[in-house]
């Protein structure tokens, strides 16, 4: 008998008194001391077939098949039996730990709560057990962190929090829904060996969900593809990476984004530059808040950037990549020199920083975040136009129009609204806002990092067509280094916010100068496999 075995499991979801199917006749079994990874695409049913292991679809879902935890069957089980299981037997890790923590709680309050509801556990029982956990995760002085709240920590801290709570009662099965997708490479490598090394201390099962099959290669032992709702194929890892059988496997496997920039035309304008730029944050303390010092979050950067160059910029979190963006933005205050389009800008006032802004736009990791989900999709894209001013002779539904179609999006979806769109239609909608505007700079903030590995593709290929036909100068922040040197003519490798090494992007990552940036190659090819 399998420690979970899930068979012939389907979902439809009534929505508006229509039956929209979201799994069918899925079937697998996952033993102790084994790893299954769930891949494919957004949408292909992953986390809704792992979410109906333990019945946290809602009452929209209708359930069908069967789904046995230790031998007991888990759909239509009564809710004591349920609650015994949730976060007890079976414990689930998601995506983004900053939506999954409550940050109105510091960390020692939201880790006992499980401890009291399974274990019984409270008071310095409780901490002694969480100062445990946290330690074992890899956590730092975890007794200095009990009164921390989730934004006072870094994004691969935060994982390994979630990865304590999903501990705490010992399960027997951990589902882990995508849970380095949005991490740095070396974070990534840390939490991957994490958790492989408390899977096999526990003899857990462990459930990986995930659309990177780097990452797959690297930690299961099954793989399951899925594709509009059905495993479409599945097997061994290495045979499924061997010899894929489906076209969509085939498919996802090439799936990666390859080549290179277009050439700078010799006679490119520089765009940008900065001397000595310098982001310090003060650090304040008592009744006047007098600064007793500094954070140090970006120093001495002096980068330049020409029309039509594309300069990647890698480090790991808290290394200063977007904070040197936003300072270049002149969205937070910062020192040194700062010429944009061959003029001084460090002075200039809040009125004229409005031609500045029309001419530098941003795209960010996460367009759901970013996108008004009560505008539709001609609303978000028409309103930089709103603030900045249509183009003579032009109307705003005319730009609209031209700018979807560039992008790749069908204009007669522009009444949508941004919950109706896949994530990569999102992600273009976020570029149509900011290129109808024209820019000459734009930023783009792990533009891909969110995305399907497929979607990655296309991005990368839309960015590169555009800055192509326009000109566009990128300042391209991402710790995936293969889109990074897909995009890149020149990287910045930032660490500690110091630039450590700073050249062409064939010369960083062929033969790199420096330690850190040799350290961060190596990681990213060892996820690569």
């Amino acid at each position: 008998m399998s420690l979970l075995e899930v068979k012939n499991l389907s979902v439809t979801f009534r929505q508006d008194g229509q039956d929209t199917p979201a799994v069918r006749g899925v079937s697998f079994a996952l033993e102790r001391g084994e790893t299954v990874a769930l891949v494919g695409e957004s949408g292909s049913g992953k986390s809704v077939t792992a979410l109906s292991t333990v019945s946290l679809l809602g009452d929209a879902a209708r359930v069908s098949g069967s789904v046995t935890y230790d031998g007991q069957q888990m759909i239509g089980a009564d809710d004591a039996l349920l609650r015994k299981v949730r976060g007890n037997d079976i414990s689930f890790i998601f995506q983004e730990p900053m939506t999954s923590l409550n940050p109105l709680h510091r960390l020692e309050k939201q880790l006992s709560e499980s401890l009291a509801l399974h274990q019984g556990l409270v008071g310095a029982a409780a901490r002694e057990r969480i100062i445990e956990l946290l330690t074992r995760v890899g956590i730092r002085e975890p007794e200095s962190r009990l009164d921390a709240y989730p934004h006072q920590l870094s994004g691969g801290q935060r994982q390994r929090v979630m990865i304590a709570m999903a501990l705490a009662n010992k399960p027997d099965v951990l589902i882990a829904d995508e849970p380095t997708t949005a991490l740095d490479v070396t974070i990534q490598a840390q939490i991957l060996e994490l958790l492989a090394d408390l899977k096999r201390s526990e003899n857990m099962g462990l459930l990986f969900i995930t659309h990177d099959l780097a990452i797959v290669r690297r930690i299961a032992d099954k793989v399951c593809v899925m594709k509009d709702g059905e495993i479409v194929e599945s097997g061994p890892t290495a045979r499924i990476f061997d010899a894929p059988q489906h076209a969509y496997t085939r498919k996802l496997l090439a799936a990666r984004a390859v080549g290179e920039p277009a050439p700078i035309a010799g006679d490119a304008p520089e765009v940008l530059r900065t001397e000595g730029m310098r982001v310090w944050f003060p650090i304040q303390k008592g009744l006047l808040k007098r600064t007793v010092g500094h954070v140090k979050a970006v120093n001495d950067a002096s980068i330049g950037l020409r029309a039509g160059e594309t300069l990647g910029i890698v480090g790991e979190s808290g290394s200063g990549k977007t904070t040197l963006a936003l300072g270049i933005m002149r969205l937070i205050q910062s020192e040194g020199g700062l010429t944009f389009d061959g003029e001084d800008v460090r002075a200039w006032s809040t009125r004229k920083l409005r031609r500045l802004r029309r001419d530098m736009q941003i795209v960010f990791q996460d367009p759901f975040g970013s996108l008004s989900p009560r505008m539709t999709c001609e609303q978000v894209i028409a309103e930089g136009l709103g603030v900045h001013g249509v183009a003579p002779g032009r109307s705003k539904h005319e730009m609209v129009t031209e700018v979807m179609e560039e992008v790749g999006l069908d204009p007669a979806m522009m009444h949508r609204y941004p919950h109706e769109f896949s994530g990569g239609q999102r992600q273009r909608i976020a570029i149509a806002r900011a290129m109808v505007l024209r820019p000459k700079l734009l930023v783009l903030d792990e533009p891909t990092s969110a995305l399907d590995m497929t979607v990655q593709v296309q991005i990368v290929n839309l960015l590169r067509d555009l800055q192509v036909k326009y000109g566009l100068a990128y300042l391209f922040i991402s710790h995936d280094l293969n889109v990074v040197r897909a995009m890149s003519h020149r990287i910045v490798v930032m660490k500690d916010g110091d630039i450590v090494e700073y050249g062409e992007a064939e010369q960083v990552f062929d033969a790199p100068q420096t330690e850190y940036a040799r350290t961060l190659l190596a990681a990213a090819l060892d996820l690569a496999g």
